[in-house]
């Protein structure tokens, strides 16, 4: 089998998070590229890991030190950049991955801990006949029904409400939430149901009173998104993937190509942040998945390389758990300003966000007044 889709030079795979994703998301939106692609054909299809226990970081090293030229180097050690080394490792193609920072420690830990098809996604579908985002909506729902299968330990259903304040929104609503059960199918996790104002209140009495005349439930996945990406790196280092945190790219390797005559990538010079020592690691293609650190990359490519990413901050608090309940989540459709909140269970605390507001690309990113108070001001 083949792992196709290497480029020559670099290659953007896509933002460091499993697309969604507690504290201060920094989330890219990409415009769309032309890249020339170029081949690294598999060897056999890996189906047993090498390796029963993770190499220690040493070894690792030791490995991204002596391989003289890797099949394919990824680098950022998200989600995105994890599951590409997986899916090339298992595929029996010689690889590396490498993270400045710890596995995780981006927008792929920092998320609503939800994995779901998209409410809104599909609201919108129906009132302006969008066929692509009914298919996002599909293919989320699908890959919901997948993680929940594949790693039952990191996640589980999770009942979210919806509650009703004026009685012409509980026939919208429940049409809309049947609707999104019909779309998920056989991957629907449980048919949704309306709770009259006192179970409703029972579930979570700060909401106003006066106003509330019930309340829709329905159901979607919560995701232990940090372990999940964590998991999958291990997976990889345990199928031979040579993979090291703390591992800074602080610049690419070049070599001319003797088909076209042409400067193309072929590796990166990395520096262990833990001990200041810098070394080569030479690959066919090399893989961009920074997440938002995209653009940073790529100028180490081409100094005068458009910027394709456009960071936006999305920021949660957490709250005491009383806000929630354990087993039941909470979503506020129409805040202020139009966006949606969620308020949902998580580790005997409540998150609530997120915003999605422009940013700056940092590397540790900090919330901002007002982004904080205009939770705080939703939940009152």
């Amino acid at each position: 089998m083949a792992f196709q889709k290497a480029v020559k030079g670099t290659v953007l795979v896509g933002g460091g998070a499993l697309a969604t994703i507690l504290g201060l998301s920094q989330f890219a939106h990409y415009k769309r590229k032309q890249v020339n692609l170029a081949f690294v054909e598999a060897a056999d299809y890996v189906s047993e890991p090498v390796n029963r226990e993770p190499p220690s970081r040493e070894a690792q090293i030791l490995t991204l030190k002596n391989t003289t030229e890797f099949d394919v180097l990824v680098i950022g050690g998200g989600a995105t950049g994890s599951g590409c080394a997986l899916d090339a490792v298992t595929r029996g193609l010689k690889t590396a991955l490498v993270e400045r920072d710890d596995f995780s420690s981006g927008t792929s830990s920092r998320s609503t801990k939800l994995i779901h098809g998209g409410v809104r996604y599909l609201q919108k579908a129906i009132m302006k006949l969008d066929i692509e985002q009914y298919r996002m909506v599909k293919e989320a729902l699908h890959e919901r029904a997948n993680l929940l299968e594949i790693a039952p330990h990191l996640s589980a259903p999770l009942p979210i409400m919806l509650p009703i304040y004026k009685w012409w929104q509980l026939p919208y609503y429940w049409v809309g939430i049947k609707l999104y059960d019909l779309v998920a199918g056989s991957n629907c996790l449980k048919s949704s149901y309306v709770l009259s104002k006192s179970r409703a209140l029972e579930h979570f009495p700060m909401l106003q009173k006066d106003r509330l005349v019930g309340a829709i439930v329905y159901y979607d996945g919560q995701h232990n998104d940090a372990r999940m990406n964590l998991a999958i790196a291990l997976t990889a280092a345990r199928y031979g993937a040579a993979t090291a945190n703390y591992m800074e790219v602080v610049s690419l390797l070049k070599k001319t190509d003797p088909q076209t005559g042409k400067e193309r990538v072929s590796g990166a010079r990395c520096k262990d942040v833990l001990t200041g020592q810098e070394f080569d690691v030479r690959a066919k293609c090399v893989i961009n998945a920074t997440g938002p650190f995209t653009d940073t990359l790529r100028r180490m490519d081409d100094k005068n390389a458009a910027a394709i990413c456009q960071p936006s901050a999305g920021v949660h608090i957490v709250m005491p758990g009383y806000y929630s309940p354990e087993s039941m989540g909470l979503l506020d459709p129409a805040t202020s300003d139009g966006r949606v909140i969620f308020f949902l269970p998580w580790q005997k605390m409540t998150i609530a966000g997120t915003t999605d507001t422009p940013t700056d690309v940092t590397n540790h990113p900090i919330p901002s007044e007002e982004d904080i108070n205009f939770i705080l001001n939703e939940v009152q």
